[in-house]
């Protein structure tokens, strides 16, 4: 049995053609001097380059899907 990393799963996602994204950080508070083009570009999910770092994602998060 492999444990996922419940960290990882939150913050990562795959994709239907298989691309990892990712969230942004710094949504959740002290958001209020923020101009609201800033905070609705916070909804986008960014797409994870770098093969290191999807190499780890997926070791930590093994049954990661949609």
């Amino acid at each position: 049995k492999l444990k996922t990393h419940k960290a990882t799963s939150k913050r990562f996602r795959l994709t239907g053609s298989g691309t990892l994204v990712r969230t942004k950080g710094g949504k959740s508070h002290l958001r209020r001097r923020t101009a609201e083009r800033t905070k609705a570009l916070f909804a986008e999910m960014i797409p994870v380059l770098g093969d290191g770092i999807i190499k780890r994602v997926k070791r930590l998060a093994p049954y990661l899907k949609d």
